[in-house]
């Protein structure tokens, strides 16, 4: 299995391009930069790397606002650079995964600017175009994830166009055949090139409801979700009617038929709806995306009895699907931060590592993850996104994750020979790679070990998973593949705890993974503060 899909059991590195390494000093990563730290990333022991968006943008979402699909930013490089890229990392046996946000565009794109001028011009109907009320207003409630209302006037039309995210990235009408084949051209101009999977941003918005029905309010208790607090006006609806449709299924389908065309690619969709894990079930499958995530342990909620109840629900949602799993990315704050308790500490910076690369499924671990990166500290004066300088205070968005990585101490962390787009604290630069390839007990050689170790054992790679009743804050389970069992606990404190093994249990503790690990003594497993065990189950 592991061999014939290079993706199941996956570890799969995100490295975000803006922050990685800038190799022409104007202050932005590059891709000659990943090139150049690619020995790097295959020291980690990852399988593969997703990057996130380097194609031609005005950069108003940092990427996520694609004006050309099939060509670099200048600001990151060129193709040829891709090419080299590309390249070099399957030399060294990395697979490359690239970002595809196929549900929207920039409103820079040749596109948008032909569909915006006219009601009746060839792309007139390749966007959600809709007339105004009778008052004027727009047609419906839908609300925009970063703020406001969901549409745009344009005077040109005298219609309003639909964004779901920034005005500026009008939504793509898939309603349309032709936008549907039109993309999925573009999605195989890059499987051309040799890419061996993609990461579908949004993938569940494609699609709007066509009749344009108002989303129903959303109870106040119930105002929680991805990335945003309570006090947005997106949080305020259930949003049933402008992303997640039935036709987005039949679209899915239609883009696996082509990536079966590519034995060797993979699709793993990002998915956030008001019932993530239901979704993620139905998208993944034989016919559809080979993976999913959802952003369930991306949230604040860090106990054993959330993981637990947040897996088995996917597992049994989705018993012949493949999921993935990560806790940071670069939306979120990270999680060394967000689960802490304020405790934040190597050990912690570990286990999280070994937890999420323990879970049945693939895995996307984000860059700084590694290094047990907090959360940076970005004051107003120095934010650049966009999300954050609208919900300010209460929401501080999403720089404070996506800070340049600090390969050395210097003043400007090994990033950028000058400074970098946002600043990177003092804290982050005492934590370089530099810093921590010197120290035999650091979180970098910590996960290096782990994720060595992890190579060795089929049942994490691939196994199937059974939680075992275990009181807080104990999580633990079994993995079982090819006649191999494995037992995992972590002790999600910071104190130590006991656990009495389920009776009858007989355990062959591994410890030679490299982390703080339990002991057994009479049925007994002591957990240090942060520690995990892994044993052999005869």
């Amino acid at each position: 299995m592991k061999k014939d899909n290079w993706w199941r059991g996956a570890v799969i590195y995100q490295i975000y391009p803006r922050s990685f390494l800038d190799t022409n000093g104007d202050g932005v990563g590059d891709l000659p930069g990943i090139v150049e730290k690619l020995d790097y990333v295959a020291s980690l022991g990852v399988d593969a790397i997703w990057i996130s968006p380097f194609f031609k943008s005005p950069m108003a979402d940092f990427g996520y606002d694609i004006a050309d699909y099939r060509d670099v930013d200048p600001l990151f490089g060129t193709l040829a650079d891709f090419d080299r890229l590309l390249a070099r990392a399957h030399a060294l046996g990395i697979k490359v995964m690239i970002d595809q946000v196929l549900s929207h565009c920039s409103a820079e794109h040749p596109w948008f600017r032909e569909s915006r001028e006219s009601r009746d011009n060839p792309k007139a109907d390749w966007y959600v175009w809709a007339d105004p009320k009778e008052d004027g207003t727009p047609p419906n409630n839908w609300m925009s994830l970063f703020g406001g209302v969901a549409w745009r006037w344009e005077p040109r039309r005298e219609q309003y166009y639909l964004h779901n995210f920034l005005a500026s990235q009008p939504d793509l009408n898939f309603h349309n055949p032709q936008v549907r084949e039109a993309t999925l051209d573009n999605v195989k101009f890059w499987l051309d090139k040799g890419v061996d999977g993609l990461r579908l941003d949004a993938i569940n918005f494609c699609f709007h409801d066509a009749q344009l029905r108002d989303n129903p309010p959303k109870p106040k208790d119930k105002r929680v979700g991805r990335g945003f607090s309570p006090d947005n006006p997106y949080a305020y609806q259930y949003h049933w009617y402008n992303n997640t449709q039935p036709e987005n299924v039949g679209f899915l389908e239609d883009l696996r038929r082509l990536l079966d065309r590519y034995p060797d690619a993979a699709a793993l969709g990002e998915i956030s709806s008001e019932d993530s894990l239901a979704t993620t079930a139905e998208y993944v499958g034989d016919r559809r995306l080979h993976m999913g995530y959802s952003f369930e342990l991306l949230t604040d909620d860090f106990s054993a009895a959330y993981i637990r109840a947040t897996v088995e629900r996917l597992e049994a949602a989705m018993a012949h699907g493949w999921p993935c799993w990560a806790v940071s990315n670069h939306d979120v704050q990270r999680a060394v931060t967000r689960w802490s308790g304020g405790h934040a500490s190597p050990q912690l910076a570990a286990q999280l590592v070994a937890l999420v690369c323990s879970l049945r499924g693939s895995v996307c671990l984000y860059q700084g993850e590694e290094l047990g990166l907090p959360e940076a500290e970005v004051p107003f004066e120095a934010l650049q996104d966009p999300y954050g300088k609208a919900f300010w205070p209460n929401f501080k968005g999403r720089d404070g994750c996506r800070t340049p990585m600090p390969w050395t101490g210097d003043e400007h962390a090994g990033f950028s020979p000058g400074l970098g787009w946002l600043p990177i604290p003092a804290e982050h630069r005492a934590m370089s790679v530099a810093a921590q390839e010197a120290d035999p007990a650091s979180v970098l050689n910590a996960v290096r070990g782990f994720l060595t170790w992890r190579r060795r054992q089929p049942a994490l790679q691939y196994g199937a998973i059974a939680f075992l009743d275990a009181p807080e804050p104990v999580l633990a389970f079994r993995r079982d593949a090819g006649g191999q069992s494995l037992l995992a606990a972590f002790n999600l404190s910071p104190e130590a705890v006991e656990w009495t093994l389920p009776s009858g249990s007989s355990v062959q503790a591994l410890d030679d993974h490299g982390l703080p690990a339990g002991q057994v003594d009479e049925g007994r497993l002591r957990l240090p503060p942060r520690g995990v065990f892994y044993a052999r189950i005869e």
